[in-house]
C-alpha cells in the first residue's frame, strides 16, 4: 500500500474541508437574516387565534408587520385596548386604545316579523341560498337566517334564533369574520357602546315593507322629525344616525313605530 498516497488524499480532503468550513461560516455571516427579538415578544403577546380579524394571515403575519412598522400596534381586533397597550410597550410607542367594537345585526326579521315566503331545502348556508335566489324569506333584504356566520365566527358569538342572527357582545371580538360571511351584508361592526343601531336593512318604501315584515322599517321619518339634535337622516328609505351628535334623548325610540331603533342593546 501506497501510503504517501494515502497520506496526501487525506491532508487533500482535509484541507477542502477546512477551506468550505471557513467559507460556509463567513457566508453564514453575510447573508445571516437578522432576527428582531420584537418580532417573538409581539408575537408572545397576541391570542394566537389566527382569525385574521387583522387582514393578516395569522398571528406570526401580524407580529412580523406589526415590528416592521406595516401594521398598527392596535391592529388585532381580538385583544383589544390591553393587547394594544402591551405591544405598544414593546414598540416603544403610545398608543390611543380606541373604543371595543362588537359585530351588530340590521335585521329584525326573524320568522314571526317576517313569515317565509317559501320552503327553502337548500344546503344549510347562506351563500348557496344566495346562489339559489334566497332562503324563503320574505323581504329580501333581512338575514338568511342560515348561519354562515356563526361557522364564520371562531369565538362562537353567534346564533341563530327563529332563522335571525344573534350576537353576544360580551364574547364577539370584532375579528369581522360574520361580516365578510353575510352575503346579505347585514353585520357591521360599531363601537361596543354605541349609541343606537337601526335594526333593519331594507330599502324598500313603506308599503312594500309592511307586507313582508312586521318590525320592518317604513321610512316615515317620524325619527328624523323628532331628532331634538338633527341627528338622524333618512337615507333611501332608512335612518341614518349621526352618534357624534345623538344625545340619548331616546325621541327616536319612542317615535318609531316599529321599534327597530335600539338604545343600550345586550345584544344585536
Amino acid at each position: 500500500m501506497d501510503f504517501t498516497a494515502v497520506i496526501i488524499a487525506s491532508l487533500t480532503v482535509g484541507a477542502i474541508g477546512l477551506v468550505v468550513g471557513i467559507l460556509l461560516s463567513i457566508l453564514g455571516k453575510v447573508l445571516a437574516v437578522v432576527s428582531d427579538e420584537r418580532v417573538e415578544a409581539v408575537r408572545n403577546e397576541l391570542p394566537g387565534n389566527n382569525c385574521g380579524g387583522c387582514g393578516l394571515a395569522g398571528c406570526d403575519a401580524c407580529a412580523k408587520a406589526i415590528v416592521d412598522g406595516e401594521a398598527a400596534v392596535d391592529v388585532c381586533p381580538v385583544g383589544g385596548a390591553e393587547l394594544a397597550a402591551k405591544i405598544a410597550d414593546i414598540m416603544g410607542v403610545t398608543v390611543e386604545a380606541g373604543s371595543r367594537k362588537a359585530a351588530f345585526v340590521h335585521c329584525s326579521g326573524n320568522c314571526a316579523q317576517a313569515p317565509l315566503a317559501a320552503l327553502y331545502t337548500g344546503a344549510a348556508d347562506c351563500h348557496a341560498a344566495e346562489l339559489l335566489g334566497g332562503s324563503g324569506r320574505s323581504c329580501e333584504f333581512g338575514c338568511y337566517g342560515l348561519g354562515s356566520c356563526v361557522a364564520a365566527c371562531p369565538f362562537d358569538a353567534i346564533t341563530i334564533e327563529d332563522r335571525l342572527a344573534k350576537v353576544d357582545r360580551d364574547a364577539c371580538k370584532a375579528c369581522g369574520k360574520c361580516v365578510s360571511a353575510c352575503p346579505q351584508h347585514i353585520i357591521t361592526l360599531e363601537p361596543y357602546d354605541a349609541v343606537a343601531e337601526i335594526a333593519c336593512s331594507s330599502h324598500s318604501k313603506g308599503k312594500m315593507v309592511m307586507n313582508v315584515c312586521k318590525s320592518g322599517c317604513i321610512g316615515c321619518g317620524l325619527c328624523s322629525r323628532n331628532c331634538p339634535t338633527n341627528s338622524i337622516t333618512i337615507v333611501d328609505n332608512l335612518p341614518v344616525i349621526d352618534q357624534s351628535t345623538c344625545i340619548r334623548c331616546s325621541v327616536c325610540v319612542d317615535k318609531c313605530p316599529r321599534k327597530i331603533i335600539r338604545f343600550d342593546f345586550p345584544v344585536s
